[in-house]
């Protein structure tokens, strides 16, 4: 299916692809397989096992809404990130943050994505500035990223 509101469509249409692709690495995982330690050498805790990267992306999906809805002026709170213990569970969990992203364009659909000017750009907690645009081109990015990880942290488990 293929969204018509124009670049917000497009968007949405490639974060959701991005999300049913990595849906599809991890629906047959057990959850010993999710959450074993795999990385014992990294100082990035949300980088140890296929379940710290899950709950990170998952929550991160919650972030970019929330950065979005504070730069619109609303008083809204970060979500924390949760460690789950199935694919299920964490593929409800994608679903459920993908919805929440969808909301966001209907509850502001003549949202202005694009923003030239460096000072109307949204500064987001972790240092960077982004419009909207950019910002969900980032989020689909960090689930491509992630996906790969979790796909070299599945050989690894395998060997």
């Amino acid at each position: 299916m293929y969204r018509d509101n124009g670049a917000i469509g497009a968007l949405l249409d490639e974060y959701e692809k991005a999300i049913g692709e990595l849906k599809d690495v991890i629906k047959d995982l057990t959850a010993p397989q999710i959450m074993e330690i795999v990385d014992n050498e990294t100082k990035d805790v949300d980088c140890r096992s296929i379940q710290t990267i899950l709950a990170h992306t998952v929550q991160a999906g919650y972030t970019y809404v929330v950065e979005i809805r504070k730069w619109l002026g609303e008083d809204i709170d970060y979500r924390n990130a949760i460690n789950l213990e199935s694919a299920d569970e964490f593929i409800t969990a994608l679903d459920d943050m993908f919805q929440y992203n969808e909301k966001l364009f209907s509850d502001y659909p003549d949202i202005r994505i694009e923003e030239l000017n460096p000072e109307n750009k949204i500064n987001v907690r972790w240092g960077q500035s982004y419009d909207v645009e950019q910002l969900y081109e980032h989020a689909i990015v960090h689930i491509l990223r992630h996906r790969r990880q979790i796909q070299r942290f599945i050989l690894s488990l395998e060997s």
